[in-house]
């Protein structure tokens, strides 16, 4: 993902739903968006998902129940979220958090794609494997 630019839509608010795992963006003109921890989780920006370039991909299963147990500021362009998995390498920019809100039917799907492929289930518990689910462009 790109660099902070004027046009990058900066979130007014963000709040953990513990109990629906879900992360609510709020932004300018009363647009707010949910997405699921688990989709979080499983697009992570991070080298340990998205590998050091294509091809690279780690598919994360077992990450249903995940949950976000910190949520710090990155500067004034991102937050790392720390997940109850014990991950939390992902710096997840305002245009990351807004890719994952505007795409996010799009990405699950994709995701489901790649574990039917895999013959794995959400609900697998991680074994090392390629093919992740979300593509960052």
């Amino acid at each position: 993902m790109s660099a902070l630019t004027p046009q990058t839509p900066i979130p007014m608010d963000i709040t953990v739903h513990e109990s629906s795992r879900t992360l609510q963006i709020d932004y300018e003109g009363g647009v707010s968006y949910k997405i699921s921890f688990e989709l979080m989780r499983v697009c992570s920006p991070s080298a340990e998902v998205q590998g050091h370039g294509p091809g690279q991909e780690v598919l994360q299963t077992g990450k249903r129940d995940v949950q976000i147990v910190k949520l710090e500021p990155v500067g004034n362009y991102a937050v790392q979220p720390t997940f109850s998995d014990g991950h939390s390498s992902g710096i997840f920019s305002w245009e990351y958090l807004h890719f994952l809100c505007t795409q996010k039917d799009a990405l699950w799907a994709q995701y489901e794609e790649k574990l039917t492929k895999a013959k794995v289930t959400r609900d697998t518990l991680m074994i090392a494997r390629s093919g992740g689910a979300c593509a960052t462009h």
